[in-house]
Order: C-alpha cells, then structure tokens, then sequence
C-alpha cells in the first residue's frame, strides 16, 4: 500500500529545500524532489502526497505547467513558492489551480502557518465521497460508477464534486464555473454546458442526472 502521509517539498534551490526542511521536519514526513522528474518519481512511487511545495521555475520545467498537470487527476493542496512576483506571475500560479501563493524570500513563521493551513485542509477532506454506485476519491481524481472507472476530464471530476456535495440543491451556474474554471464566467456559457453534458451522459446507469433549471443553473436529482 502507498504510503501518502507525507509532504512534497519541489525546490532546486538548495539552501531553500534545507531551511524548508529544517522547518517542518520535526513535525512532518517529508520527501524533496530537486526536479519535475524526481516529483513524478516520488508520486509514482509513494502515492499523491497530502500537500505540496512547489516552486516555479525548475531546471526541468515550469511548476505552474505541472501544477496544470496535477490538476487533470488530483485536488492536492499545494503551496507556489516562488521568487515570481509580479501580478501575472500570480494569477497564473492560482489560476492552474494553486491554494496559496508566497514569493521568496518569505518570512518563516508565515511559511510555516501556509503549510500547516494547507495540512488542515488536507485532512478535513474526506478521501472519498459517495452517492448510491457513485464513489469519488479525491486524492487521485478518479470517479468509479458500479467500481467501474468512469473517465472523467479534470473539470468533470470538480463538476461531479460540487454536485455530490449538494445533491438535490439547485447549483448556480456561474457559481459552478467559477469554482471549477477559477474564473469569473462573463459571456463563457458553452464551456459549461458541454461539460454538464458530458458528466451527464457518464452518469447513465447511476440512478442520477443532472437537470438543467432554466435561467438557474444545474441540479444532480435522482431519475
């Protein structure tokens, strides 16, 4: 079984990853990942982990386009620290879907307090959600139906999860957009509506549908 009690830590910078773990490890498992590759190797091998520090221009790659690539199958929290700092720099670290956002240097009290808030949130979470045959597990962003993997898109998967996590509640549409695509809805209407109709054809044989409400937004209700 994979263990993912632990915490990632994804810095090139050397003197960053020893102050980082100087900080924390007294209290928490820890793994350090110098590089993407050696971040993918350690989830490979160990599991998603419960939170992530993750910088962003690493000698492999950008953080922010692997934090894009996290998100197509995981709701893991995850810290950006970075030196980036302008406001580009930040929207698009919490736009790819990142909870929190320092630059560095940063202070180590407030380093520390980001990561024990992101640790809260990981284990407030629930690992799954169920709702009759459907089963969510949050930490891999899977969705089974009758244990038969439903193949859900990242956005499906958020979608599924606001729904199972109001059943029978008439959601908003341009609350649900701007939960799942982090960003005001404006005039972005079709983009919803494909993916609803999408999970909806997925869910047949669940019992459930979703149902559009005219002028509203969307409701997860039983057949």
């Amino acid at each position: 079984m994979k263990n993912q009690d632990y915490l990632l830590l994804v810095e090139d910078d050397e003197m960053v990853q020893n102050r980082n773990r100087l900080l924390l490890e007294r209290k928490y498992s820890l793994r350090q990942a110098y590089t993407l590759a050696e971040a993918r190797a350690i989830i490979s091998s160990e599991g998603m982990p419960r939170a992530i520090v993750l910088d962003v221009m690493l000698p492999d790659g950008s953080g922010v386009k692997f934090l894009h690539e996290l998100r197509e199958t995981s709701n893991v929290p995850v810290l950006m620290l970075t030196s980036l700092n302008t406001q580009e720099d930040i929207l698009n670290g919490l736009t790819a879907g990142g909870d929190y956002y320092l630059t560095k240097p940063c202070n180590q009290m407030i380093f520390v307090s980001h990561v024990e808030a992101l640790l809260r949130r990981s284990a407030i979470v629930p690992d799954t959600l169920n709702l009759g045959p459907i089963r969510l597990e949050l930490a891999s962003g899977r969705a089974f139906l009758h244990d038969d993997d439903m193949s859900l898109t990242q956005k499906e998967f958020s979608l599924l999860q606001q729904f199972m996590q109001h059943p029978n509640k008439i959601l908003l549409a341009k609350d649900l957009y701007e939960r799942v695509w982090r960003q005001e809805m404006l005039a972005d209407v079709h983009s919803l509506k494909t993916a609803v109709s999408r999970l909806r054809t997925k869910l047949k044989g669940s019992g459930y549908t979703i149902t559009a409400e005219y002028g509203e937004g969307y409701i997860l209700e039983l057949e």
